[in-house]
């Protein structure tokens, strides 16, 4: 599937669709460069899961790993944009979030072939040609 976004508010929609349609043990793993909007992709599902718009959702960059108890599932907020090596991220908890919930991970590049195989991914990127506040939002996994 892939979407052309003008705002914010279409990469949140598309969010949150895909939010309603993940059960425990779905893998999303974010791709795009940095300012692309993989951090908001990721507080609009969490939001959306939980049932609470106005949840509090901080970037992970420093922790690595936020976890959010929502309606259906756990989801485990993964950023790995500082791992230097992919077995890092086992360190986190990763084998266990990737069972016993939800895992959206930003940053996935950087587990190179530790990646599931079974998974969704969300790969958020800008034409050239596109206006700067438009972005292709391309599905695969689904």
């Amino acid at each position: 599937m892939i979407y052309t976004v003008k705002n914010e508010n279409e990469t949140k929609n598309i969010a949150k669709d895909l939010s309603k349609k993940c059960k425990t043990g779905d893998v999303i793993c974010l791709f795009g460069t940095l300012g692309m909007g993989k951090s908001v992709f990721a507080r609009e599902f969490i939001r959306s899961a939980s049932d609470n718009p106005n949840l509090d959702v901080p970037s992970p960059t420093f922790t690595m790993l936020q976890t959010y108890d929502c309606k259906e599932y756990v989801v485990y907020h993964f950023d790995l944009y500082r791992i230097k090596d992919p077995s890092e991220a086992w360190e986190l908890g990763l084998e266990e979030a990737l069972y016993d919930g939800v895992s959206l991970i930003e940053w996935s590049e950087n587990l190179a072939s530790m990646l599931p195989r079974k998974r969704i991914d969300v790969i958020i990127s800008q034409e050239s040609n596109q206006d700067p506040c438009e972005r292709t939002i391309t599905i695969k996994g689904m």
